[in-house]
């Protein structure tokens, strides 16, 4: 039977909210955005704590995807959150965002298939569930992008080790100040490709049924909500997307078992990508209402929303959050501009996303700025 959702007001986008033990200031999201420039020993530095405190604007700030362990990496400079320099690191961006009024998550992920041997302990293989290697690629410090390594698959043995990494790196995010933690279970990362049966060939208890190809994220979610509670616990998905050579034969049937069975753990939120990531929302036939009625919790949206689609999908009470990914990118007061419907700035070149220092990160300028700029004559 199909929910019944309780509308609220067309402004109730810029709107105090709550998302388990998370009291936001308003339901506008930053999402985990990769930029690779983590310093040595995959530590954030004094760039990314000046790029999060000009954002800490948003409701919600998830930052960017953060390894649990050093088998975890699979792109070049890509922080981590699993070694005391790292904590420390992530602690002075925290105490920054939180003075600057922000609330602040990290996404955790270990990225499974889509890595390099480059990235792994004497060269080895990467890790994934199955031994498939994936279409696509990753990013190699002086290299630029190049095809991800062959992957062996897990021994059932290692998958305990697998569920440790991720339980102690969400302890030791909240030892770092984070006020939670968002599993980055999307985009064909090792959690994702546990899910699907494009990646997935397992026949033991981790494979073949969609209950059982769903194992590993569960019982990472078990343990990581009995290590920091599911109050501070979200869970990112992406149901039709093939990022990182993600597929699915039944996504539909699998991904409404999935967001089932996570919703017995009372998570702070569900994270979900609409449609191809960074593309078209429509790209597959899916029933995101059909998803949607199987969670109680709050429900969060990404992927193309503008401010028109922000208001109306929180004004309709069927979507709780929505995150902006390369719109906080360019717009560090996003959060202004939309409540003014001011002229949002322009992305700088791709060049400037992934890698770099300053420009293209922290000198987007803020709306006052842009407005002084324009009256200049």
């Amino acid at each position: 039977m199909e929910k019944s959702y309780q509308t609220r007001s067309a402004q109730a986008l810029f709107e105090p909210a709550c998302a388990g033990a998370l009291a936001l200031a308003n339901r506008i999201v930053m999402a985990p955005l990769t930029r690779n420039r983590a310093g040595p020993g995959l530590v954030p530095g004094t760039l990314a704590l000046e790029y999060y405190v000009q954002r800490a604007s948003a409701g919600l700030i998830v930052a960017e995807a953060t390894q649990i362990s050093a088998q975890a990496q699979g792109y070049a400079r890509t922080p981590g959150c699993f070694t005391d320099d790292q904590v420390r690191g992530w602690r002075k961006i925290t105490d920054a965002v939180h003075a600057a009024g922000g609330v602040m998550v990290v996404q955790l992920w270990h990225t499974g298939r889509v890595s390099h041997t480059s990235f792994q302990k004497d060269g080895q293989a990467p890790v994934a569930p199955s031994a498939i290697r994936a279409s696509t690629n990753t990013f190699l410090a002086g290299q630029g992008f190049v095809d991800v390594s062959m992957p062996r698959a897990l021994r059932v043995d290692e998958i305990p080790g697998i569920i440790e990494d991720f339980r102690y790196a969400s302890t030791r995010a909240i030892e770092a100040g984070f006020d939670g933690v968002e599993l980055h279970g999307a985009h064909g990362y090792l959690l994702d490709a546990f899910l699907r049966d494009g990646t997935n060939h397992r026949t033991d208890v981790y494979g073949g049924s969609i209950e059982n190809r769903s194992r590993l994220l569960v019982e990472v979610t078990k343990a990581c909500a009995e290590a920091i509670g599911a109050d501070r616990l979200g869970v990112r998905l992406s149901p039709v997307s093939t990022a990182g050579d993600s597929r699915d034969s039944q996504p539909q049937a699998l991904f409404n078992f999935v967001v089932g069975a996570l919703n017995h753990f009372g998570l702070a939120y569900m994270h979900i990508v609409e449609g191809e990531t960074g593309g078209a929302r429509d790209s597959i036939a899916f029933d995101y209402a059909a998803l949607r009625d199987r969670f109680d919790g709050v429900w969060m949206v990404n992927n193309g929303y503008d401010r028109k689609m922000a208001m109306e999908a929180v004004a309709s009470g069927r979507v709780d959050l929505v995150s902006f990914g390369r719109l906080f990118m360019a717009n560090p007061d996003l959060v202004e501009r939309l409540k003014l419907n001011a002229p949002l700035n322009r992305l700088m070149s791709q060049g400037t996303f992934y890698g770099g220092g300053a420009h293209g990160y922290i000198d987007y300028p803020i709306l006052e700025q842009s407005r002084s700029a324009t009256a200049l004559p």
